[in-house]
């Protein structure tokens, strides 16, 4: 499931790469995501905010995608909007694995930096929602190409004057908390836990 999928660039190409998989876009905007809804490939385009997705699709989606999310999803993706990030787990079925690419400036208003650089915050706020938070680290240019992202092509992310990251979670299987050692990570690299 991609969340805040907009053109849905991405799941149709998914789609078409995995033809035996069926692959869901979820976004608030519905014109956005008008064309590639009429394109027929085995995808479906849901008309939903993050924060209060379908019950339909509550624990069902193996893996999650969040790719250069902005306002809301992306304060979300950052641990600030406990709604959203709540949101994005309940869409998430035990096990599943959640990718968000995110980019943050210390320029940009709607969501701080620092909140990507407080790794124990950041988990523990993932952790509120049974996310295990595994790590964050800048992301390859071949992980910005396959997003796909039209905004991302759109603020040159990946450039030196905006970087990008992965961040990367899994959905408890149990509801267990998971511990470890949970550090800052130095200002350009990334950290995992335990590390």
């Amino acid at each position: 499931m991609d969340i805040g999928t907009g053109d849905g660039k991405y799941v149709l190409a998914a789609a078409a790469a995995h033809p035996d998989t069926f692959f869901v876009g979820l976004d608030a905007d519905a014109s956005r995501m008008r064309e590639a809804s009429r394109r027929g490939a085995p995808a479906l385009f849901v008309v939903a905010a993050a924060e209060a997705p379908p019950g339909e699709l509550a624990a069902r989606a193996t893996e999650v995608t969040v790719h250069f999310p902005w306002g809301s999803l992306l304060r979300g993706v950052l641990g600030i909007d406990a709604d959203v990030l709540a949101g994005i787990a309940a869409i998430a079925a035990p096990g599943a694995t959640i990718r968000a690419l995110v980019s943050v400036t210390d320029r940009d208003r709607a969501a701080p930096a620092e909140a990507l650089r407080e790794a124990a915050a950041l988990a523990r706020r993932y952790a509120s929602c049974g996310l295990t938070l595994e790590c964050v680290r800048p992301a390859s240019a071949e992980e910005i190409r396959s997003s796909r992202s039209t905004w991302a092509k759109r603020l040159s992310v990946g450039s030196t004057s905006r970087p990008s990251w992965l961040v990367h979670a899994v959905k408890e299987r149990d509801g267990r908390v998971c511990g470890g050692d949970q550090r800052s990570w130095p200002g350009g690299g990334g950290w995992q836990v335990g590390q």
